[in-house]
């Protein structure tokens, strides 16, 4: 168009711009060539796959104008947390809570694992709050590759509560008859450290 001593351009207001106009649009689609719609797409996951993980599905995103090709779809994975396992990468967590007397004597026990399977854990005596005991290649899959990760058994020691008079008891006589400095070390050293601390 012209203006004045100015020549402009712009899009023909009857095509857009698109070059051809259709006479008679279909009435589902106003002749765009496109329509909106859903559908479900079956998307296949990785074995190790991690959260922020992008899967991209070819063709499956907006239809192209024109008749050209559409556009991909990204799936962003989350995972869920777990009642039982924490993940770390490819290794696995448990947290499990043994008694106070397994964790003197030792003993075993029977832990999940991710597949749905148990494991035996032996607990050797004398085990503190917080000892890991390693399950080599029982965590997760490693996100495109054949190993695996590994399973740590955490266990913290469960303190009774609400205890008999009896035994009450015969805990107090067990304190009376341990030697510290043998039995306790952690805190022998611990108390001895702090005498020394107010003597000087």
């Amino acid at each position: 168009m012209q203006q004045g001593f100015f020549m402009m351009e712009r899009a023909c207001s009857t095509c857009q711009g698109a070059g051809k106009v259709i006479k008679n649009p279909c009435t589902s689609c106003r002749g765009r060539g496109h329509k909106k719609g859903t559908k479900k797409l079956q998307v296949s996951i990785p074995s190790g796959v991690e959260s922020g993980v992008q899967i991209r599905l070819v063709g499956e995103g907006n239809a192209g104008t024109q008749g050209a090709q559409a556009g991909d779809l990204y799936v962003f994975v989350h995972i869920k947390p777990h009642d039982l396992f924490q993940r770390k990468g490819a290794d696995l967590m448990c947290q499990v809570p043994i008694s106070m007397v397994m964790a003197a004597t030792g003993g075993s026990i029977e832990v999940p694992t991710i597949e749905g399977g148990r494991v035996t854990v032996k607990i050797p005596a004398g085990t503190q709050p917080g000892d890991k005991f390693r399950l080599k290649d029982k965590g997760m899959t490693i996100y495109r590759r054949s190993s695996r990760g590994d399973m740590y058994v955490q266990v913290s020691v469960e303190i009774p509560k609400n205890l008999t008079k009896e035994q009450k008891e015969l805990l107090s006589q067990f304190n009376a008859s341990s030697k510290e400095e043998k039995n306790q070390p952690d805190s022998f050293n611990f108390f001895k450290k702090v005498k020394k601390f107010l003597d000087d």
